[in-house]
C-alpha cells in the first residue's frame, strides 16, 4: 500500500468515526439547531449534509419550509439518500447549484475548515442567498489545539474569532452573533488528541460527555456566560 494510499484509508476511517461519533452526540447536535433555529425561516441550504445528521434534524424546525442538503462525497450522499429524506439534494458543491436559487438561509456545519479556499466559499454562500437572509455558520477553533487528527479529518486549519469575523465580512456578510462554543470541550479536545495524541473518537467517552457532562456546559454558556476560548466557533450573519 503506497502512503498516498494509507493517508486516504486513514481519512475514511477516521470520517466514519466523525459520523458514529455524532450520531451518540445528541444533546450537541440538538443544541447547535437550538442555537441557529431563530434564524432558519424558508427555503434552507444545507452545506455538507454528510449522511444526514443534521439534516434530519433541521426538518423538525417548524419555520423550516424546505431543505436542499447538498454533499460532495458519493459516498455520504448515497448514505443521505438511503434516508429518504423530504429534501432537494445535489452531490457536488455550492458552486454546482443553479445560481438563479436563492436560499432564506444556508447552514454549515463542520465545513469551511475542510476548504482551502475559503474565502470563496462564503462568497458564494453569500449569494446564494436573499437579501435579509442569514448564514448560519460552525467551525473548530483555536489553532493552539490543532492536532494530528484535524489532519486526518482533512481540516486545513481551526479559526480564531477575528479571523473568522474578518473572513465573513470581507465575503460582504454582516455580523450578527460570533462567539466561542463548549469551553470544556476545548480542554477535552487538547488533552486527547493533542497531549495524548489520539488519532480517532472514542464513541464511548463522546456518548457520556455528551449526556452526563455538555448538558451542564451548554446550560453555564447559553445563559449568557460566553467563554473566550472554546473548542468551537458559532457565528450568525446576515446578507
Amino acid at each position: 500500500m503506497t502512503k498516498d494510499s494509507e493517508m486516504v484509508n486513514a481519512q475514511a476511517t477516521n470520517e466514519d468515526f466523525e459520523f458514529e461519533a455524532l450520531a451518540q452526540a445528541v444533546n450537541y447536535r440538538r443544541s447547535l439547531i437550538h442555537e441557529f433555529s431563530p434564524y432558519l425561516k424558508g427555503n434552507i441550504l444545507e452545506v455538507g449534509a454528510g449522511i444526514g445528521q443534521f439534516t434530519a434534524e433541521l426538518l423538525l424546525v417548524p419555520s423550516v419550509k424546505s431543505v436542499h442538503a447538498v454533499e460532495p462525497d458519493s459516498r455520504f450522499y448515497s448514505r443521505l439518500l438511503e434516508q429518504n429524506l423530504k429534501i432537494q439534494s445535489t452531490c457536488g458543491t455550492v458552486a454546482d447549484l443553479d445560481p438563479q436559487s436563492k436560499y432564506d438561509a444556508t447552514i454549515s456545519v463542520n465545513v469551511l475548515e475542510h476548504i482551502e479556499n475559503h474565502s470563496d466559499e462564503l462568497k458564494r454562500y453569500h449569494e446564494c442567498m436573499r437579501v435579509g437572509g442569514h448564514l448560519c455558520l460552525f467551525v473548530p477553533a483555536c489553532p493552539a489545539i490543532h492536532a494530528p487528527i484535524d489532519k486526518n479529518f482533512g481540516h486545513y486549519r481551526r479559526y480564531k474569532r477575528g479571523e473568522l469575523r474578518d473572513l465573513l465580512e470581507s465575503a460582504g456578510f454582516r455580523i450578527i452573533k460570533l462567539y466561542y462554543f463548549n469551553s470544556l470541550g476545548f480542554l477535552a479536545w487538547w488533552f486527547n488528541f493533542c497531549f495524548l495524541k489520539k488519532t480517532h473518537f472514542e464513541v464511548g467517552k463522546v456518548k457520556l460527555y455528551d449526556r452526563h457532562v455538555f448538558p451542564l456546559v451548554y446550560a453555564v454558556e447559553s445563559f449568557g456566560l460566553r467563554p473566550p476560548i472554546g473548542q468551537s466557533l458559532m457565528a450568525i450573519a446576515q446578507v
